[in-house]
């Protein structure tokens, strides 16, 4: 014993070194991130205090792009990338939920890892392969096959039918939004999974002995018990879709217009900003792109800002 001790007490000093430098490491990693974000935001509005000082807050508002006489606006391509986000989000969550709870409760056990595998594939394709599948590949085949049926279907409608009384052009809003949601589906799928996936047998177990059906296990015990870990998986393809550029890019028509029929070309900050930074040669036009990320940045960070409010506000009621 007495050895023992001794060499506890030897190693204590050398224990207590490493102890402090992973500290002082943790503590450099967590400020330098906090710095970096820090530097991207100061470099963001120094480029764009141009842009800031002749547009103002008119830039929210104003659907004008014309490089020629320099005059900008920032409302197309706001409504753009919302616009294509929540077809997204509107698409890919019940899909989401759908892949999730077949994979958890219904899959037989020798599917399970396939599909979690073909899945994770489709999360691991760069963005660019859906952009091309989309303009080559899907675009013409929703031009001649879908595009008309929803035109005829939901055109007549009041009020509903202006959304998409338009042309059967195959790239607009819409078609971003639903390459998108092909996007960040393996991502909220894969995250929902494994999220489902930590709910206890026993509780399961339990609520089937008493005769509840699958369905009424997963309303009222697995998305109850897993509604953080959902909420934060559907934040995750949020993000992804709201900052995509390449695929949305190649879908959407970069057309610097306000058009309401979500079957109309439109445009995105994201495409905006990968269509023409090269062509920027004066500061103004310049400045007004480096004004369009700034806002992208902050639309990015409200979301994050509410998503964590929400998953706080869950926390307190669970323990509540």
């Amino acid at each position: 014993m007495a050895d023992v001790a001794l060499n506890r007490s030897a190693e204590s000093p050398r224990s207590a070194w490493f102890d402090g430098v992973f500290k002082a490491a943790t503590w450099f990693f967590a400020v330098a991130i906090l710095v970096i974000l820090g530097a991207i935001i100061v470099s963001l509005l120094i480029s764009a205090l141009p842009a800031i000082g002749r547009f103002g807050f008119g830039f929210f508002v104003s659907t004008a792009w014309n490089p020629v006489k320099e005059d900008f606006g920032a409302l197309p391509a706001i409504y753009g990338t919302l616009i294509t986000s929540f077809f997204a989000m509107l698409i890919g969550i019940p899909v989401m939920f759908g892949v999730a709870l077949y994979i958890t409760e219904l899959c037989p056990r020798w599917l399970k890892r396939p599909i979690g595998t073909m899945i994770e594939l489709l999360a691991a394709i760069p963005s660019i392969i859906y952009g091309i599948w989309g303009l080559f590949v899907f675009a013409p085949w929703f031009q001649s096959g879908i595009e008309p049926w929803i035109i005829d279907t939901f055109g007549g409608i009041p009020l509903v039918g202006a959304l998409f009384n338009a042309p059967p052009l195959g790239i607009g809003y819409f078609t971003a939004g639903l390459i998108l949601a092909i996007m960040v589906l393996p991502f909220m799928a894969s995250v929902t999974r494994d999220v489902f996936e930590t709910v206890p047998t026993m509780l399961k177990e339990s609520a089937y002995g008493i005769g509840a059906t699958t369905w009424e296990v997963m309303w009222n015990i697995v998305l109850p018990t897993t509604r953080i870990g959902v909420i934060g998986a559907v934040m995750l393809g949020l993000g992804r879709a709201l900052g995509e550029t390449m695929a949305v890019t190649f879908v959407i028509g970069n057309a610097h217009q306000l058009n309401l029929p979500v079957l109309m070309p439109g445009t995105s900050i994201s495409a905006t900003l990968a269509n023409e930074f090269a062509e920027a040669t004066t500061v103004m036009y310049r400045s007004s792109l480096f004004y369009l990320g700034l806002i992208l940045f902050v639309i990015t960070f409200i979301v994050l800002a509410i998503a964590k409010t929400l998953l706080i506000r869950l926390q307190q009621r669970a323990g509540g």
